[in-house]
């Protein structure tokens, strides 16, 4: 089975194609506050260990998370430093540790590296709480060639590490089914050490937004209302206040839309459910979605979103939201005052030459 063409677009560049295949806790809530909850935690954990229990089928469709690792991991590039100790958060089946060891990251380069980026690291722990997803691929060859450690999380919102005892902490494609999210950027900024990156990438915004529209408008005509099919995310604009609020600085925050070309809406939904990304709503209708509501669906997909193309695929855009943001540290570069600067932007905007803009 050929996995579907996945289109990737970035800002700034052309249209391009490529084929794929008894734990200490921190910055926990106080006692009595209302607890966060969106997502059902063990209905998610039982879509990550069904999934990961066809290895050839989880593999087949590890297409998205196998891009967006890599995306991420080229932002370690631009970092010139060696990492000791590296936390990979919601590591799945070790995407990120795989990334890490392919012989060239950044072979369109003008200046190729030619070395892995396992180079600049030296233990991986890899923690989920899926260990049927985490040990999926123990055995193939990229674990010879980084130090990984794997770890069964009891529940991923509630981080079981000390304070200041990772270089990096990295993670791809899980903050978004964590219910408490400002919580879990605190304990991660909590166990970073002064002056060390958090690097992660979620889905989020717009992720979808063809399947969403399809069902709602499939449901209102074949049952008069809509139920919850699809997964409530981050916008971007709210990731940069998530970050701040957590005690990060140095804040970059960007997106990248990727679109997968699929035949149908059926071979869509059971991507997702191979890929353990199944809805997993606390209020969400039990049961399938009923036969007529999916073939309606299909249609005013097709005829809302479909491509022109000779096979009629249906595309499917994931909008991934990348962020990075730095623990505090004195050491840190940090913006002059307000009104420091000796020359005005307005000015250069202008093209006055100096003292133009003076006056006697």
């Amino acid at each position: 089975m050929n996995p579907p063409a996945l289109r990737a677009f970035r800002p700034c560049q052309f249209l391009w194609r490529i084929r794929t295949s008894q734990a200490r806790h921190y910055a926990v809530q106080t006692p009595g506050a209302p607890t966060i909850e969106v997502f059902n935690r063990r209905a998610k954990w039982l879509h990550k260990e069904r999934a990961a229990s066809d290895v050839e089928k989880s593999r087949q469709v590890d297409y998205l998370k196998d891009e967006s690792a890599f995306r991420l991991c080229e932002r370690l590039l631009d970092i010139n430093r060696h990492f000791d100790r590296v936390l990979d958060l919601g590591a799945n089946a070790c995407n990120i540790g795989r990334t890490l060891t392919l012989p060239d990251p950044d072979k369109d380069s003008l200046k190729p590296v030619h070395e892995p980026l396992a180079a600049k690291i030296g233990e991986l722990v890899a923690a989920d709480s899926s260990p049927t997803m985490l040990y999926r691929d123990a055995d193939m060859p990229f674990n010879d060639e980084l130090q990984i450690t794997r770890k069964v999380l009891d529940d991923e919102e509630n981080l079981p590490f000390e304070p200041n005892s990772f270089d990096a902490v990295l993670s791809s494609l899980s903050l978004h089914w964590i219910n408490d999210l400002p919580s879990v950027l605190k304990q991660v900024n909590n166990i970073l050490k002064p002056d060390a990156p958090f690097m992660g990438v979620m889905l989020g915004g717009d992720s979808l937004f063809e399947l969403r529209t399809s069902l709602q408008l499939a449901e209102l005509d074949r049952r008069g209302g809509v139920s919850t099919r699809t997964s409530p995310l981050a916008d971007v604009r709210d990731v940069g206040g998530l970050l701040q609020s957590a005690g990060f600085k140095l804040l970059t925050v960007d997106v990248d839309d990727i679109v997968v070309d699929y035949p149908n809406i059926f071979s869509l939904m059971t991507d997702l459910q191979a890929m353990g990304e199944s809805n997993a709503v606390l209020g969400r209708e039990p049961g399938p979605i009923q036969r007529d509501v999916l073939l309606a669906a299909e249609g005013i997909y097709r005829a809302l979103h479909g491509n022109d193309d000779a096979d009629g695929s249906l595309p499917a855009t994931y909008r991934l939201i990348y962020m990075i943001g730095w623990k505090d540290s004195p050491q840190q570069p940090s913006p002059l005052p307000r009104g420091s600067g000796m020359v005005s932007i307005k000015d250069i905007l202008e093209g006055k030459k100096d003292g133009e803009g003076e006056k006697n």
